[in-house]
């Protein structure tokens, strides 16, 4: 009966989040919509032409915009680029979403915060990013609100997966290589496991009738950690033969500087979707027992 369900267009299939996607609604075989996934290759969100095209073959109900650039530091010497992918891309996919009375579930960052504060960050907080990254992800959120009646924001923080790149590889990489690892720990957020972000993701969509028209969230598991947090967890876990120490940022120069704190209040979207969100190391036990398979 796949012919009956309405469609809802993926985009950055490819993605850590978009791959999670694939592999959440592969395990729901009676979840009432169809989901259509676009690669880069299939759909560049920059392009007008291949948007409309697009549109007009699936007509949507919705689309998840899991499309970004997301290099936080190269995008301080490629605004531009950065620039046409978060914020153009996010822009025609919201206005073509107005045209065909879809919704666009638009996903954000944590970098959209300065990352000064001491309590975590509510949906309603204004936004304060820091960097080239930050402020398009942030001006990508403003633009979709301005040309979608019917957006939902999702902003999330620390996502990985047991597939793409992302930090819980890269310990695990270097953590096999290496004796000793310096990882910093004065930033301190909520690491997200993709598959988990996707399953409330599916619940947006379930849930989209009795939701605003327009509404932000926050997203992230629960707990808060350092990066140090996460690469000694990763590594006991792993049962890797590696010493983890902890570093200051500014022992760890990079292009783009970095909110100190970005812990996301989760409590708007566990309440209005009836959400239980997964502890943060319980989800990395699960990533780290899929990728030692």
């Amino acid at each position: 009966m796949n012919h009956t369900k309405r469609t809802v267009l993926v985009t950055g299939a490819n993605g850590q989040l978009g791959l999670s996607l694939q592999q959440q609604v592969a395990q729901l075989p009676d979840f009432p919509f169809r989901l259509v996934f676009l690669t880069s290759q299939n759909l560049n969100i920059t392009q007008k032409q291949q948007v409309e095209q697009v549109f007009l073959l699936h007509k949507p109900f919705a689309v998840i915009n899991c499309a970004a650039y997301t290099q936080v530091d190269k995008a301080e010497s490629e605004p531009h680029l950065a620039t046409l992918v978060n914020e153009q891309g996010a822009m025609l996919l919201a206005t073509y979403c107005r045209q065909y009375e879809a919704t666009l579930v638009q996903i954000s960052s944590d970098f959209v915060f300065n990352g000064n504060a001491n309590t975590p960050y509510t949906e309603e907080i204004p936004v304060s990013p820091i960097g080239i990254y930050a402020q398009t992800k942030a001006n990508a959120e403003t633009l979709t609100l301005q040309h979608s009646p019917s957006a939902v924001i999702v902003r999330t923080s620390w996502v990985y997966a047991p597939f793409g790149n992302n930090f819980v590889k890269t310990m695990l990489r270097l953590g096999a290589e290496r004796p000793q690892l310096n990882v910093v720990f004065d930033q301190t957020g909520s690491p997200t496991y993709a598959p988990d972000l996707a399953d409330a993701l599916l619940q947006i969509l379930l849930h989209r009738e009795n939701l605003p028209k327009q509404v932000v969230f926050n997203y992230a598991n629960t707990g808060i950690a350092s990066w140090f947090d996460l690469a000694t967890e990763t590594i006991a876990l792993a049962k890797l033969n590696c010493k983890v120490l902890p570093i200051l940022t500014h022992q760890y120069p990079t292009a783009a500087k970095r909110p100190a704190y970005s812990v996301l209040d989760t409590h708007k979207i566990r309440t209005q979707l009836g959400l239980t969100i997964p502890y943060w190391r319980h989800s990395l036990q699960k990533c780290i027992r899929s990728l030692l398979v």
